[in-house]
């Protein structure tokens, strides 16, 4: 759906180790970096889209990301490296059937208070 999309942190040392331990498990990588002013492009192999970091002082808006998942497995692995990179617990791994009967989910809040969710909309295997 997106391209990229790019955002503020307070401290991009934190943040970049933040972001690449808890998306891991999603297939998150590294790719283009630079200065803190530039940032990060954290990349999935073989995809086009991009999440960028970049430092700043500037006080956005909190953010709510939700990064897709293939599996429900996933999404435990996601909460469980994200709460050892530092967030901070926004809901655990579980069904949300709220949204839909199969919508699996955990959420986490960044080192900069955005919201962090990783989904999976796959039936239980």
């Amino acid at each position: 759906m997106f391209d990229h999309v790019k955002f503020g942190v307070s401290d991009f040392a934190t943040s970049k180790a933040f972001y690449l331990k808890a998306l891991a498990p999603l297939g998150v990588t590294a790719g283009a970096q630079g200065e803190p002013s530039y940032g990060i492009e954290l990349v999935i192999q073989g995809q086009v889209t991009s999440l960028c970091l970049f430092e700043t002082q500037e006080k956005p808006a909190h953010l709510h990301l939700a990064f897709m998942a293939q599996t429900r497995q996933q999404v435990d692995d996601f909460y469980r490296e994200a709460l050892a990179a530092g967030a901070k617990d926004n809901g655990p791994p579980g069904l949300r059937p709220k949204y839909h009967a199969t919508y699996y989910a955990a959420f986490v809040v960044d080192p900069d208070g955005h919201n962090i969710e990783a989904v999976c909309h796959a039936p239980a295997a």
